[in-house]
């Protein structure tokens, strides 16, 4: 039961005990998703910002009224010469002083989702308060002025009324109905009452007005709407992007661990691995030469040679797994000294020359003159050369030819170019082929097969030495490795010091 409840918790890529970190943000994704969800004109989730915007509004712009009632109510006392117009001034301004009060309590509040309908209602009567002073407005008398100028004085009150009071409540849906109900209630009145064409006339303008500012508020409301809409998506769209990463995050994580692990163990193992390969390696070697008398049977001496060859290409395989792992786990320590690497190439050249002649492959090798050594790992260096020789010669058909390069790049660095005139590698298979036991189909049909880990080594190795791995390759048009090492690499020879004690020495003798 452990053994199974192991597995299947290693099988686990993302560690749920770290859900409690993602647990806020979840619950901002579902109730974002449940209020854009809702399916009404103005989604329920939206009414409380809303709400909170037309509060807002209302207390930034809570001057714009003191100041038209107080204009209003200069050029009614102006025209009129009637102080009654101030008396309802002062009733307009307390109205509207209601109304900001409602707001500072309003805003002082959270107003929770339950509560936003409540609050609604209360905003509402204040506009319709307001709504009947303004009505009151149109129940003054001025007999000293006529009814063309009271008529004027009013419709342009009540216009001007009528746009403050749009600007500042389209946030809020129905305010504007309700403050300008009363008003044309008042009108209608007035108009029906008296039989007064300016009102009848004053009338219809109110009303033509009021219905096209009701239609644009409410186009501006639905406006802000989408806008918070489109801002509750984008957050949706965070938050779910925050979940993905902190899930890529965890995951990647548990990857790189367990590629760490996996390094590490391979790297602990070179001992355990070698031992007992070096073993069957020097008693097989042993038997095959016959060192403690013949074999009697032939059979077994052709055994022996193959369990010889079996256990070299094992060692070389696990050579080379050890090696990569060690790069990856990062305890491939560089032993850097000043080489030459004319000097590597030539005796590289001349390893890999017997397998070479044996397949008739001709090796043409172009070392410039006069190079300075080079700062880095001899060992690794020589690992490099090899794995790329022996590539060219493994691939390279019989007969062929090999041209081995040694020089300076343009930017005073330098460099190994080893070029073969094989089958090639398809360009699409290059980076299989730099990938680590990657093969590319010309690798897969040869019968000289390898592991796949000899040019990511050469890869690994050469930008541990802040160098460049380049490969070029066409179908049937052979294949080039290039090696680059970067200038700072390159010792330069130093000019000699000037012994500068000497002539002074001389000049205090003459002296």
């Amino acid at each position: 039961m452990s053994i199974a409840a192991s597995t299947s918790t290693d099988k686990i890529i993302v560690d749920k005990s770290r859900n409690h970190r993602n647990k806020a943000v979840s619950r901002t994704v579902r109730a974002t998703r449940e209020r854009l969800q809702t399916g009404s004109s103005v989604p329920s989730g939206f009414e409380r910002e809303m709400l909170n915007l037309y509060i807002g509004s209302a207390l930034h712009s809570a001057i714009a009224v003191p100041v038209l009632v107080s204009l209003i109510a200069v050029v009614g006392v102006y025209l009129s010469g009637n102080l009654t117009i101030v008396l309802w001034a002062v009733m307009t301004l307390s109205a509207h002083a209601v109304t900001l009060m409602l707001a500072r309590k309003a805003r002082k509040k959270d107003i929770s989702a339950e509560k936003v309908p409540v609050w609604r209602r209360r905003l509402l009567l204040a506009q319709l308060l307001m709504g009947l002073c303004w009505a009151a407005l149109v129940a003054q008398d001025c007999a000293t002025c006529g009814d063309v100028r009271l008529g004027f004085f009013v419709g342009t009150a009540l216009l001007f009324a009528l746009a403050v009071t749009a600007m500042g409540t389209f946030l809020l849906r129905n305010a504007l109905l309700c403050t300008f109900t009363p008003v044309i209630a008042a009108l209608a009145f007035v108009s029906l009452t008296t039989g007064n064409q300016i009102y009848i006339g004053l009338s219809g303008i109110i009303s033509l007005s009021l219905l096209f500012l009701v239609v644009m508020t409410d186009r501006m409301n639905r406006a802000n709407v989408h806008i918070l809409s489109v801002q509750s998506e984008k957050d949706d769209l965070i938050a779910e992007l925050e979940v993905a990463k902190s899930m890529s995050d965890e995951a990647r994580r548990r990857a790189e661990e367990a590629n760490l692990a996996k390094s590490r163990f391979l790297a602990s193992m070179s001992h355990e691995l070698r031992t007992p390969l070096n073993a069957i390696l020097g008693f097989s070697e042993v038997m095959s030469t016959e060192v403690l008398g013949p074999l009697s049977n032939p059979t077994y001496k052709e055994y022996t040679n193959d369990i010889h060859r079996s256990g070299e290409h094992l060692l070389n395989l696990i050579n080379e797994i050890l090696d990569l792992s060690r790069i990856e786990a990062g305890r491939y320590d560089l032993n850097e000294d000043a080489v030459s690497l004319v000097e590597i190439a030539e005796d590289c050249v001349g390893m890999v020359q017997l397998r070479a002649r044996a397949k008739n492959i001709t090796i043409h090798s172009q070392f410039e003159a006069g190079m300075p050594s080079v700062w880095v790992d001899e060992k690794s260096m020589r690992q490099v050369i090899l794995n790329l020789l022996s590539n060219a010669v493994k691939f390279t058909n019989a007969g062929g030819e090999i041209t081995f390069k040694c020089g300076w790049t343009a930017g005073g660095g330098q460099y190994l170019s080893i070029k073969d005139n094989g089958p090639g590698i398809p360009e699409e298979e290059i980076p299989i082929v730099l990938s680590a036991f990657g093969q590319g189909s010309i690798a897969i049909k040869s019968a000289e097969q390898g592991t796949g880990l000899g040019l990511p080594i050469v890869q690994a190795i050469l930008a541990k030495h802040n160098g460049e791995f380049i490969l070029r390759s066409k179908l049937r048009e052979g294949t080039e490795a290039i090696a680059i090492l970067p200038a700072r690499r390159v010792l330069e020879s130093l000019p000699p010091v000037e012994d500068v004690a000497a002539p002074v020495r001389r000049r205090k003798s003459f002296a």
